[in-house]
C-alpha cells in the first residue's frame, strides 16, 4: 500500500487581512509624504500614516512568523512543507529581481534611449525641438526645464562613500556564508560571533546611505525634485537601503533565535532563507554600484 508524507495545513489566520491593511496604509502614506513635499506643503500627515502602516506590518510580520517557528519547532513540518518553503522564498526572491529590474530597466532606457533623443541624436532626435537648447550627458547636470526641475550642482563620488559601502556589503556577504558554515558544522560560537559582525556591517552601511542622503540634498542639491537623474538614483538606492534595513531587521532576528539555541545543522531553513535574501541584496547593490556610481 501507497504511503504518503503528511503534510501540515494551518489553521484560518488573521495575519494575511493584517498585511493587506498594513500594506495599503504604507503605500498611502508613503504617497502623501511625497506628493506634499512635491507640493512643498509646510505640514503632512503622509510621515504619521507612513508610520501608522509599518507599525501594522511589524505585528504582522512578528505574529506570522512567530507562528511558523512555533510550528516549526513543533516538529509540525514535513519535508514537502520545507520543500513548499524552499520554493516559496525561491519565488520571492525572483518576484524582487524583477522589481529592481524594471527600476534598472528605466535607467537604461533614459540613458540611451529618451535623453539622447532630446539631445537631438537618434532616429527621434527630432524630439530636440522641445528644448532646442538642450545638450543631453549623464550624469544629467542640465535638465531640460531647469526651472521646473533644477539640476544637481554636482554628483556622489563613486569612490568616497559608496565605496565603502560596496566594501562593507560584499564582506558582510562573506561573514555570513562564515556563519552559516558555522551552523552546518554544529559550532555555535563562531556562529554567534559571525552573525553578530553581519549585523554590524549592515548597520554600518545604513548609516552611511543616510550620510550620503544628507550630504546629497544639503551640499549638492540632488534630491527627488532634481530632475530624472535624482529622480532614477533615489528609487533604485532607496529601496536598496530598504531592502537591506529589511535584511538586517532578518539577520538581527537570526541572532536573537541563535542566541535561544534555534537552528540545528540539519534543520536551519530560516537561517538559509535569510543569507539567500541577503546575497540578494549584495547582488542589487554591486549592480548599483557599478550602472549608477561608476558609468
Amino acid at each position: 500500500m501507497a504511503t504518503h508524507e503528511p503534510y501540515f495545513v494551518p489553521s484560518q489566520s488573521k495575519w494575511p487581512i493584517i498585511a493587506s491593511l498594513g500594506m495599503l496604509v504604507t503605500v498611502y502614506g508613503l504617497g502623501s509624504w511625497f506628493n506634499d513635499l512635491s507640493a512643498q506643503r509646510e505640514s503632512s500627515n503622509g510621515p504619521l500614516i507612513f508610520f501608522i502602516g509599518t507599525l501594522f506590518l511589524a505585528y504582522m510580520l512578528f505574529g506570522w512568523f512567530g507562528n511558523v517557528i512555533r510550528e516549526s519547532r513543533g516538529g509540525l513540518y514535513s519535508a514537502q512543507m520545507d520543500r513548499s518553503f524552499r520554493w516559496g522564498m525561491t519565488w520571492f526572491i525572483f518576484s524582487e529581481v524583477m522589481f529592481f529590474l524594471a527600476f534598472f530597466g528605466a535607467l537604461f532606457y533614459v540613458r540611451y534611449w529618451a535623453g539622447p533623443w532630446l539631445g537631438g541624436a537618434g532616429d527621434k532626435g527630432v524630439s530636440n525641438m522641445l528644448w532646442p537648447d538642450f545638450t543631453f550627458s549623464w550624469p544629467l547636470l542640465a535638465n531640460p526645464d531647469s526651472k521646473l526641475f533644477p539640476p544637481p550642482t554636482e554628483v556622489i563620488s563613486a569612490w568616497s562613500l559608496p565605496l565603502v559601502n560596496t566594501i562593507l556589503l560584499v564582506s558582510s556577504s562573506f561573514t555570513l556564508t562564515f556563519a552559516h558554515h558555522a551552523l552546518k558544522n554544529n559550532n555555535r560560537t563562531l556562529l554567534k560571533a559571525w552573525l553578530a559582525l553581519t549585523v554590524l556591517l549592515g548597520i554600518a552601511f545604513l548609516i552611511l546611505q543616510a550620510e550620503e542622503y544628507v550630504h546629497a540634498y544639503q551640499e549638492l542639491g540632488l534630491t527627488l525634485g532634481s530632475g530624472i537623474y535624482g529622480a532614477t538614483f533615489f528609487m533604485l538606492t532607496g529601496f536598496h537601503g530598504a531592502h537591506v534595513t529589511l535584511g538586517t531587521i532578518i539577520l538581527i532576528v537570526m541572532l536573537v533565535r541563535v542566541l535561544r539555541g534555534h537552528f540545528t545543522p540539519e534543520q536551519h531553513f530560516g537561517f538559509e532563507a535569510a543569507t539567500w535574501y541577503w546575497h540578494f541584496v549584495d547582488v542589487v547593490w554591486i549592480a548599483l554600484f557599478i550602472f549608477v556610481y561608476v558609468l
